[in-house]
């Protein structure tokens, strides 16, 4: 993967209504208004400076050529004829031609160099670090994971996609990064090596995302979706990881109506027993959200059994702490 942005033509940041040429390294003096073909600019030879090479006798005029053109800035005028001595040689005439050449020079160097490097110095474009950049000089923006939690409260996890609050409890935790960009999420600050195959367990884990369509009550939902939160939680793993050496068996505890943020749902509970470890239980929780009459919120929980499991009432701390976002 490189992480050298390509040459091409990207927004000036210091004019944004025009592009300027990246040729990989800096900013170039070539700008051009936005739209136009993908096409390099034609650079000019590089300016020569210092002394030139010698030149036939009747080239030479005073010795010196004319100082290159600098881009944006007029040549000097050449000396008129006559001005100065014959042949090769520098009258005064010549010479004061010379002096004044070299001081326009001089002075376009260093307009140059405070335009292109001082302070107001263009900064290079973005470095394409995983997708390059597209026509235009725009990127796509990437989106911030979905378990960034939104909320200024600490002490919840916010679902914005469907307006409610969860609270965090003690020992848990927001995880920084998250593979599910469409659910929020919270779990257990202490993790643990997997008693299966290899790969990082935390003793409990709660998603909160919009119920998928087909199913039109919470109680349809519910019911529908704890084998796959069951299989989600201690089954393979988007790896193919048997984390936990599978699940043997599991055991309805409990599945009943529940009042959620004001509004009727229902919840189901599985005990499961896996191949390795203590295995744990399972709960799915649908209830209707308060973003639209047709859409259901769906939030599974995953609590490890044994000493080391949270306490298994904090899935229902958790369903009586849900509250509207306001």
């Amino acid at each position: 993967m490189s992480m050298t942005t390509p040459p091409g033509w990207y927004q000036d940041p210091s004019a944004p209504t025009q592009e300027r040429w990246w040729d990989g390294n800096a900013w170039s003096a070539h700008t051009r208004a936005p739209g136009q073909p993908q096409q390099a600019p034609q650079t000019p030879a590089a300016p020569q400076y210092g002394y030139p090479q010698q030149q036939p006798q009747q080239q030479q005029g005073y010795g010196f050529p004319p100082a290159p053109a600098q881009p944006g800035v007029p040549a000097p005028p050449a000396a008129p004829p006559g001005s100065g001595g014959g042949g090769g040689g520098l009258g005064k005439g010549g010479l004061i031609a010379v002096i004044t050449a070299g001081v326009v020079l001089v002075a376009a160097i260093v307009t140059g160099v405070v335009v292109l490097g001082g302070e107001d110095d263009p900064k290079p474009p973005p470095v394409a670090a995983t997708t390059p950049p597209v026509p235009g000089g725009s990127s796509a923006p990437t989106p911030p994971p979905a378990t960034t939690n939104p909320s200024a409260d600490a002490s919840v996890l916010a679902d914005q996609l469907n307006g409610i609050t969860l609270p965090i409890l003690d020992g848990w935790e927001i995880p920084e990064f998250g593979g599910d960009r469409e659910a929020a999420s919270m779990q257990t600050k202490e993790s643990y090596d997997c008693p299966g195959e290899r790969g990082f367990c935390f003793h409990g884990a709660v998603t909160s995302r919009t119920a998928p369509t087909g199913q039109t009550t919470p109680e349809a939902v519910a019911k529908a979706d704890i084998s796959q939160a069951t299989e989600l939680a201690y089954g393979k793993d988007v790896l193919d990881r048997q984390k936990y050496g599978g699940i043997k068996s599991h055991q309805e505890v409990k599945a009943e109506a529940v009042t959620v943020a004001g509004k009727q749902g229902y919840l189901v509970r599985w005990k499961v027993v896996t191949g390795k470890g203590p295995g744990g239980y399972v709960q799915s929780l649908a209830f209707p959200s308060s973003m639209g009459p047709s859409s259901i919120v769906l939030v599974r929980f995953s609590f490890d059994a044994g000493p080391d499991g949270p306490p298994l009432d904090g899935m229902d701390k958790i369903t009586q702490g849900i509250r509207n976002a306001t």
